[in-house]
């Protein structure tokens, strides 16, 4: 019966193409009183789904308008049909609570329906801007038509009611959709056969390749059957509005409009020519229609952009997104094992004074493989492969740099390198616009959701690293005011390049601010209290309050998430995501990846200050005598890194990044300082000659 079903569907959508039932292209209404938009959401909706003969309707509607890739990502890691259809009702990030799958079904009376227990969401589960979208249509007067059950729950008010609502596109007409200037569809063809006792499946791809064709041509002529009826001039919006199994993907995004065929669709959400979010079909509608859209839509309209849009590019922008997810978690693995290998062989070798040339240069190349991961992005890589093989690349290129030239005599050069290297790769992505961050190892996926532009929260760990370090080099060739002016100039930089609309790095600021401050005290000679610490944190919060402040002051499709905050803050809501974050950063402190690296780092430093003799041949003291200027920068990376974790949801992720880079660099510069000094290293037990303790 289900194959016949489908075979049919396959003729239906064959004739509404081939015979011209396909409603024509949209124009763009001057006047929004008079524009129409229809929404059709198909949850699950991936780029390499459409195909002409499987879904020549999809097909067709996405090939004559603008296209980009859609983030789903709402309040888990995972959409269900259900938060997809909620958040666009919401025009922010929703979610029901619980496991879930698809939305309820309406109670229909009359020619409308309502939502059960629809209070439940406002009251119980926290959803307080649920039915946004519903409420603003009926207080502007705009009538709409919802068909299907997500579509019902998109367009309901703030009690759960539905105007107007249809189980099928089969039962309306040309007539019935032009008395409303909204319509949206729910097409769940696709996701309802992935649903296991309503709820997503565990795992990521529960149908076979065939059963997928199936139901997508289901869906396709369901699509098709209201695209055949919709009236002409109507813009069309199509989503694919949420995930289908255990892995997060980009999903597809349409809009057919005047002259948007063949071009991109992004939106100044994402930053991004080819990336829009969820809440950004509540604004879009909202705006086409000329009703205004209330302040707590975090969304901004859709912007058609540049041509060059294709299906195959992306597909391709999934596919990329997959790999990173397919490698991050064993990279930070190898990452966290090569740290903890590291210190074990550095402690048995250097408390014998055996292989300190070996253990410098495995210093540095460890120390080099964090920005390596963002650097890969200026290769052309197509596959893990050529990823893995590109930052393994990089991180040769760069060691082999500290060692080559004359720099490579001076304790300090290899560090200056990495360093360096690091702070201005970052530094640089900032300002052109972070195509090295996203979809980058350490760094951002626009499938993950949780960021799309601007400075991630291990990129800051790096950033401020690298120019704390950067600058202490400074500092000690040139001590005295060159040098404090060096480390307090550069970094109030590279923190407002965080801190500021490029960046748009809100924890970052708070963390920086203190590290700077720690660094220049300690090279002037003045002493640290934690008087004094707490101040300094309490500047860089009310320095990027500043920023924050200053960006709600812009319009709000060009805010960014700290604008968006005050927002927040404003109406009551910045408890809810600060609670959310929190809970995030806690989570970290578990994680097998991240907190080795912390234990190790600071295990082996702490031992290395303490008991020079015993733990590293008195490596560690003998860059800080070398260098007065490293120990405090050097303290002021940790502090930032300890900041950093307790004001950011990447929690551990942050201090245990700084460590990585930091600890190793310190080791390589004292093994120079020790081999640069007349004689041997002591050994253990003896005395450390001319070594400050």
């Amino acid at each position: 019966m289900r194959r016949a079903l489908v075979v049919l569907a396959v003729l239906v959508g064959q004739v509404i193409v081939g015979h011209g039932l396909f409603a024509g292209p949209a124009r763009a209404d001057s006047d929004p009183g008079t524009a129409r938009v229809a929404l059709i959401g198909v949850p699950g909706l991936h780029w390499n789904d459409l195909t002409q003969s499987d879904t020549p309707n999809l097909w067709e509607l996405a090939r004559s308008g603008a296209i980009g890739s859609l983030s789903v990502r709402t309040i888990g890691n995972v959409t269900c049909p259900y938060d997809g259809w909620l958040t666009v009702s919401a025009g922010t990030r929703a979610a029901v609570g619980y496991g879930c799958g698809a939305p309820p079904m309406p109670e229909a009376g009359g020619t409308g329906a309502v939502i059960p227990d629809y209070r439940y969401l406002i009251d119980v589960a926290g959803q307080r801007n649920a039915g946004t979208l519903g409420e603003s249509l009926k207080a502007a007067g705009r009538c709409s038509i919802a068909i299907g059950r997500g579509a019902a729950l998109a367009l309901a008010d703030r009690q759960g009611a539905v105007p107007n609502y249809h189980v099928s596109p089969l039962q309306v007409g040309t007539a019935d959709l032009e008395k409303c200037p909204m319509i949206a569809m729910d097409v769940d063809d696709l996701v309802l056969p992935y649903l296991t006792g309503d709820r997503l499946p565990k795992v990521p791809d529960q149908l076979g390749p065939a059963e997928r064709r199936d139901a997508l041509r289901l869906a396709d002529a369901k699509a098709g059957a209201l695209l055949s009826v919709l009236p002409a001039g109507t813009t069309v919006l199509l989503a694919g509005l949420s995930d289908h199994g255990s892995v997060p993907h980009l999903r597809v995004a349409a809009l057919r409009e005047s002259g948007a065929e063949g071009r991109l669709l992004g939106a100044a959400s994402t930053r991004r020519d080819d990336i829009s979010i969820l809440p950004d079909l509540t604004s879009t509608v909202l705006t086409k229609l000329g009703v205004p859209v209330p302040a707590t839509v975090v969304g901004v309209p859709l912007r058609v952009g540049d041509t060059g849009a294709t299906f195959e590019r992306l597909s391709r922008a999934d596919a990329t997104a997959q790999a990173i997810r397919s490698v991050k978690g064993i990279y930070f693995t190898v990452v966290a094992v090569l740290q903890v290998l590291f210190y074990l062989v550095a402690f048995l070798l250097l408390r014998r004074r055996k292989g300190l040339g070996p253990v410098r240069f495995a210093a540095v190349a460890l120390a080099s493989l964090p920005v390596s991961s963002y650097l890969v992005n200026l290769l052309p890589w197509s596959d893990l492969p050529h990823l893995v093989g590109g930052v393994l690349g990089w991180a040769a290129v760069i060691t082999a740099v500290a060692f080559a030239g004359p720099w490579r005599r001076r304790p300090l050069g290899p560090l200056a390198v990495v360093a360096g290297v690091t702070a201005l790769t970052l530094a640089g992505d900032l300002l052109t616009g972070t195509t090295l961050q996203l979809n980058s190892v350490m760094g951002y996926s626009a499938d993950v959701g949780a960021r799309y532009y601007g400075l991630g929260n291990i990129p800051f760990a790096l950033l401020a690293t690298g120019t704390l370090l950067a600058t202490t080099v400074i500092a000690h060739r040139w001590p005295g005011r060159v040098g404090l002016a060096a480390i307090v100039g550069l970094g109030a930089f590279a923190m407002v390049l965080g801190g500021s609309g490029m960046g748009s790095d809100f924890g970052g600021v708070i963390a920086f601010v203190p590290g700077i401050a720690v660094t220049a005290l300690i090279l002037s000679g003045k002493r640290v209290s934690l008087v004094k610490l707490g101040a300094f944190c309490v500047a860089g919060g009310v320095i990027v309050m500043a920023f924050a402040w200053l960006n709600y002051l812009r319009p709000p499709d060009e805010q960014t998430h700290l604008g968006r905050f005050v927002g927040q803050v404003l109406t009551g809501e910045a408890l809810d995501v600060i609670w959310r974050k929190l809970q995030a950063m806690l989570a970290t402190l578990l994680s097998p990846n991240l907190m080795p690296i912390v234990i190790a780092a600071v295990a082996f430093l702490v031992y290395a200050i303490l008991r020079p003799e015993q733990a590293s041949a008195g490596v560690v003291p003998a860059a800080f005598e070398h260098s007065p200027a490293l120990r405090a920068g050097l303290i002021g990376t940790l502090v930032s890194g300890v900041v950093g974790m307790l004001v950011n949801d990447s929690g551990a992720a942050v201090l245990s990044m700084a460590l990585a880079m930091a600890v190793p660099l310190l080791l390589a510069t004292g093994i120079g300082a020790l081999s640069g000094t007349k004689g041997s290293a002591p050994g253990v037990g003896e005395p450390l000659t001319g070594v400050a303790k």
